[in-house]
């Protein structure tokens, strides 16, 4: 999502040193390289900055939605598991009724007089020793019991808790969901504050024609999955920038990378600062196609290495799914899937 940045140098697979070079040449021309501290008095570094702003609240956002759709999974698994627990318990209360009640039937008299009025004492005391076993039975099932509603207290109490978490977890998914609003939607105020021909050239440079295909070179992905991912990644070639979103119709940056090694068989975190440590980090001159490349220090922007300095990504509202320089941005850090 965030502006294009001054190419790095790199070490990549043969002829992606020309072409950052040619594409460093082109990106300028258009203007589509503004400064990463863009003077406040530039309306259109002013909308690059806002676009920024908003990836990584819309990361921050992916992070805590994350959290609460795994929450909600925990308190649903909690709940179903309390009520097994109380099937269970409200079935040993019953069976230790019932033994309860034999033991008052059979235990009503003195046993000296019980067994004087016997009219057969081996009788009586036959069924004096299943009454023994009866109440060691009980005694054990007592305990099963306590140790049974031990445990559904405790389950109670930690739903209770992830239930408060989730709670938190929805209000802070609302409040960055209007940061990220309130940001984009300054952007925009602010493009439609520009004079028609400066609006243009912003679009321009947004759109810089990039979807088409360039010139990859002849490296090959770094396993079967991730030539998959890029096959994947490739045909979501011009759909539009969605915050939060993860495809299929449309996508953010981190979205893309996830949908597309979805679609490979391997589940990818959420978040592009997740994404970052989901494999092996290896050297900016390593990289292989289908290689994930996270931009600034913060990893708020993620994109996919496809060969020959390319990579290709979400960028940002209004400029859709494609090509672009890796070293658009500052601070990329290749990982491996």
């Amino acid at each position: 999502m965030g502006s294009h940045r001054r190419l790095v140098p790199s070490g990549f697979d043969r002829g992606a040193s020309t072409a950052l070079c040619v594409l460093s040449a082109t990106a300028a021309a258009l203007g589509a390289v503004p400064a990463l501290a863009a003077p406040h008095d530039d309306p259109r570094g002013e909308v690059d900055r806002l676009y920024e702003e908003a990836e990584r609240a819309t990361e921050a956002y992916n992070k805590a939605d994350e959290r609460a759709d795994s929450l909600r999974e925990e308190v649903g698994l909690a709940r179903d598991r309390i009520a097994r627990q109380q099937e269970r318990i409200n079935s040993m209360r019953e069976s230790l009724g019932s033994l309860a009640g034999a033991q008052y039937r059979s235990g009503g008299l003195d046993p000296s007089l019980a067994l004087l009025f016997s009219d057969d004492p081996d009788d009586y005391l036959d069924k004096a020793a299943v009454l023994d076993r009866i109440t060691v039975r009980q005694a054990g099932e007592l305990k099963d019991l306590q140790d049974a509603m031990r445990e559904i207290a405790q389950d109670r109490a930690e739903t209770s808790r992830k239930l408060g978490e989730l709670e938190r977890s929805r209000k802070t998914v609302a409040a960055h969901k209007r940061t990220v609003e309130g940001k984009l939607a300054k952007a925009r105020a602010l493009l439609n504050s520009l004079p028609s021909a400066e609006r243009a050239a912003y679009d321009r440079a947004s759109r810089s024609g990039r979807e088409g295909m360039p010139e990859l070179g002849s490296a090959v992905p770094a396993s079967g999955r991730a030539a998959s991912a890029i096959a994947a990644a490739t045909s979501a070639l011009g759909k539009p920038y969605v915050w939060g979103a993860n495809g299929p119709s449309g996508f953010d940056c981190s979205g893309l990378m996830q949908w597309s090694y979805a679609q490979a068989g391997v589940a990818l975190p959420r978040t592009s600062q997740a994404q970052r440590f989901a494999g092996p980090q290896v050297p900016l001159s390593q990289a292989q196609p289908g290689d994930l490349v996270t931009y600034r220090s913060d990893a708020s922007h993620v994109g996919m290495y496809v060969g020959n300095g390319q990579v290709i990504h979400a960028p940002y509202p209004g400029a859709p799914v494609r090509y672009d320089p890796v070293g658009m941005m500052p601070g990329a850090t290749v990982t491996r899937v």
